[in-house]
């Protein structure tokens, strides 16, 4: 069925080109996942904290191998951009960050993103974040990126407030975490 509007992000444009790495200051980077990483994935889902608000965790290199093909094959399909969050001279593993659920007609992504215990409270996470969101409004042409997260995790809200997302309200009992049903607090930042 033919399409009454132009889609905001052209479809195709990013599997045109390869995936880029994008500064966000401080000494962190933000590269394309290597299988290389499986390691560093795999110690960083040992963490209580990233296990309790990402529902997951990893049991076998085999497995986060996996899920990096997957974050990989993401942008070729056009369906995620995700980054791996490191230290620019010695390539340590700070984190993740990651557009989910593109959305190209309407301009529209989900932001996801976790930090290892180590780079906690250095504000990795806002200078990725925040990097990401600048090339996915200027570079990328998205219109609006949605961000969400359990009202409990208050280093998340704390996330989405300094790098300009807004909050837009609660969805009630949204989320089924493995201690029960959650509030899901949600964000949002416009390119304007």
């Amino acid at each position: 069925m033919p399409s009454l509007v132009t889609s905001t992000v052209p479809v195709g444009s990013l599997a045109a080109g390869p995936q880029p790495a994008l500064t966000a200051g401080s000494g962190v980077l933000l590269r394309p996942w290597s299988l290389g990483d499986a390691q560093a994935v795999m110690d960083a889902y040992q963490d209580e904290a990233i296990q309790r608000w990402h529902v997951q965790r990893a049991d076998s290199l085999t497995e986060t191998r996996e899920w990096i093909a997957g974050w990989q094959g993401g942008w070729a399909a056009e369906t995620g951009a995700h980054w791996a969050v490191v230290e620019a001279e010695s390539g340590i593993l700070l984190g993740r960050a990651a557009l989910k659920h593109l959305k190209f007609a309407d301009g529209t992504a989900d932001v996801a993103y976790w930090t290892v215990p180590a780079a906690r409270g250095k504000s990795v996470c806002p200078r990725a974040v925040d990097a990401m969101a600048s090339w996915a409004f200027e570079a990328a042409g998205f219109h609006r990126l949605d961000l969400e997260h359990a009202v409990g995790n208050t280093a998340s809200c704390r996330v989405a407030e300094k790098t300009g997302f807004a909050v837009e309200g609660v969805r009630r009992s949204a989320w089924l975490q493995a201690d029960g049903r959650h509030d899901v607090h949600a964000h949002a930042r416009l390119r304007s």
